[in-house]
């Protein structure tokens, strides 16, 4: 064998022995998707108002306590709507601090005076800015919640200025994971000032019918064994936020209950709130309702118990989700589509059937037409096809439906390239030129021809990945991967070919 060759035939045997590696065993390397495996696609809307509605609570509080402690008196404080409160009853004498106080503690409200009441709105810069953080952190937080629950191969993305695609491969109890999603999980510890009552009316009986202003109402959750309302701390003890550790564990009576540890600082407050009210009830709520109340009989500081008559299962998605966070805002479900288990495998068999039939179809097209030459073409086509599964398994991506259509497509542009060479070296034959001269110059000319066009199809390609959703991504992934083993297997592994069988004194070439 010449020299050139000898390393030529090395290359490719690496390359086909790595790509049997990284395929084998391919029911485990390869991931199918969604239309595939089957499964469930949920499109979610994200509140984004929760976030302005959150934001403009925590600003009216805040600027509560910069007045309370530079001694601003007014009458009212008061939401407008999402984005817009005011202070009413400042007197004018202190209109000139109080401009002060707000350009020194923010820079994201506009401000207005009209008589003796100061008007806010949130700039619209900074509005868009917390809509797209409450996404962002929502995708992320969902992201977080379903690795934990241990689904396969998700498919988790933006779409659009407030939504979100989740799609769920083999997934059993689709229900399940929707609750665990959708759970705000905003988790307080609260002192509880008085309850259970059957109704607000007698709740609030002992405060002249009114919630004081340091307190709130919450209902017991009765699927915990907690009816009624209770009257709660305004202030929360301690949060979600103040958790380092979660667990799922047993309580007293081995029952399934979830264990925590608090961070240094949760637990210096957790601390101090428990030693200065043992004998009363501690509430515990999750997304406005209560939980559990349990009577805090000694001072408690790192660690504590949730119980809530959970199942097994509850106990794990609370774990999860308290794991994950709390999500910054509401989501609603505008679709949700199962596909299931046999439809997958219909799917399966049907793109298979049209890629086999792809395939020997035009195989027989190039034996036909290109006689010995064409199984050339039909080595290089099945290590084309090797590649591409060989590159979606390194880089875990995702086989879908239109992805085998990519594969399909990929099928065709790899023997256009071969046809393209073929027919270079039919017109060097015809202009005289001897056999190995003309395959030379066969593949020389065309390379540039190939090149161009891959190249073109693959940039077009990386902006449907950019921008496309699941299917689509799947589709320019395989396309694009088809396109790169193309320039290997049409070019180099066929001109190898070329070079191993045809003697440099060849007479003719059967093409």
């Amino acid at each position: 064998m010449k020299k050139n060759l000898r390393w030529k035939l090395i290359l490719i045997l690496f390359v086909i022995v790595l790509c049997i590696f990284l395929i084998y065993p391919p029911k485990d390397k390869i991931k199918l998707g969604l239309d595939l495996k089957g499964g469930t696609h949920l499109v979610l809307q994200v509140m984004t108002d929760d976030a302005i509605n959150a934001e403009t609570d925590q600003q009216i509080a805040r600027f509560e306590e910069v007045f309370k402690k530079n001694k601003i008196t007014y009458t009212e404080a008061a939401k407008e709507k999402p984005g817009r409160f005011h202070f009413k009853g400042i007197n004018a004498d202190q209109e000139g601090k109080v401009r002060d106080l707000i350009d020194q503690y923010t820079r994201d409200w506009d401000y207005s005076f009209s008589g003796d009441t100061v008007t806010f709105n949130l700039k619209p810069v900074a509005e868009q800015f917390l809509r797209d953080q409450a996404v962002i952190q929502t995708l992320e937080t969902i992201r977080n919640r379903v690795d934990q629950f241990g689904v396969a191969e998700p498919i988790i993305q933006r779409q659009g200025s407030d939504r979100i695609v989740v799609e769920l491969p083999g997934i059993e109890d689709p229900e399940r994971v929707k609750n665990l999603i959708k759970v705000t999980a905003v988790l307080e510890f609260k002192l509880v000032k008085a309850g259970p009552a059957p109704d607000e009316e007698t709740l609030l009986q002992p405060y002249e019918g009114k919630v004081p202003e340091d307190a709130e109402v919450v209902k017991g959750d009765p699927k915990r064994g907690h009816q009624g309302y209770y009257l709660v701390s305004k202030v929360a003890s301690i949060t979600g936020k103040d958790l380092r550790t979660v667990r799922r564990g047993t309580d007293e009576w081995n029952n399934p209950a979830v264990h925590f540890t608090l961070t240094p600082e949760g637990a210096r407050r957790f601390e101090k709130v428990t030693g200065e009210n043992v004998g009363k009830q501690l509430a515990i709520i999750l997304d406005g309702k209560l939980q559990s109340a349990p009577v805090i009989n000694s001072r408690i500081s790192d660690s504590g118990i949730i119980q809530g008559r959970f199942t097994p299962e509850e106990a794990d998605d609370l774990v999860v989700i308290l794991k994950a966070g709390a999500l910054p805002a509401g989501i609603k479900y505008l679709e949700e589509r199962t596909v299931g288990p046999t439809l997958g495998a219909d799917s399966i068999r049907q793109g298979l059937a049209a890629g086999l039939v792809a395939i020997f179809t035009v195989m027989a097209f190039m034996l036909f037409y290109y006689k010995l030459s064409g199984i050339n073409a039909v080595i290089a086509l099945f290590l084309n096809e090797l590649i591409i599964f060989a590159a979606l398994s390194y880089f875990k991506a995702t086989l879908t439906l239109p992805g085998i259509a990519g594969i399909i497509l990929g099928i065709g542009m790899a023997v256009d390239a071969n046809i393209l060479i073929f027919e270079r070296i039919k017109e060097e034959l015809a202009l005289g030129k001897n056999v190995f001269s003309a395959i030379n110059n066969g593949f020389s000319r065309a390379f540039s021809a190939i090149f161009d066009s891959n190249l073109t199809t693959i940039i077009s390609a990386i902006f449907l990945f950019q921008f496309g959703t699941g299917p689509i991504k799947g589709y320019a992934i395989t396309i694009s991967c088809s396109l790169v083993a193309n320039l290997f297997t049409a070019v180099f592994v066929s001109r190898f070919i070329f070079e191993l069988i045809v003697p440099n004194n060849a007479k003719r070439l059967s093409i």
